[in-house]
C-alpha cells in the first residue's frame, strides 16, 4: 500500500515536471528559442537524468516517475533550442 504522502508528492513532482512542456510548445510552434537560455536547459536537463538515475539506484519510484517526466521535458526544450537556433540558420548567441 502507498502512503499518502508518496501519492502527494508524486503528483506534485509529476506536475511540476509538466512545467516544461508550455515552453516545448511554445519553441515548436514559434519555430523560434531566441530567449531560452541554453545553459539554464542544459542544467535542468542534466539534473533530471541524475536524479531519473538515482530513483532507479535507491528503487525509488516517486522520484523516478517525477523526474523522468521532468527529463523528457527539459530535453525536449533543449533539443528544440539546438535546432531552432543552431541548425535552422537561427541566432547564435
Amino acid at each position: 500500500m502507498f502512503d499518502v504522502w508518496e501519492i502527494i508528492v508524486a503528483f506534485l513532482g509529476v506536475a511540476m515536471s509538466l512545467g516544461y512542456f508550455p515552453q516545448v510548445y511554445r519553441i515548436w510552434q514559434k519555430k523560434d528559442a531566441e530567449d531560452v537560455s541554453l545553459i539554464t536547459f542544459g542544467i535542468f536537463a542534466l539534473g533530471t537524468c541524475v536524479w531519473t538515475i538515482y530513483g532507479l539506484v535507491m528503487s525509488d519510484w516517486v522520484v523516478v516517475v517525477s523526474f523522468a517526466v521532468g527529463m523528457i521535458g527539459s530535453w525536449s526544450v533543449l533539443g528544440l533550442t539546438i535546432r531552432y537556433r543552431f541548425l535552422h540558420g537561427g541566432s547564435k548567441q
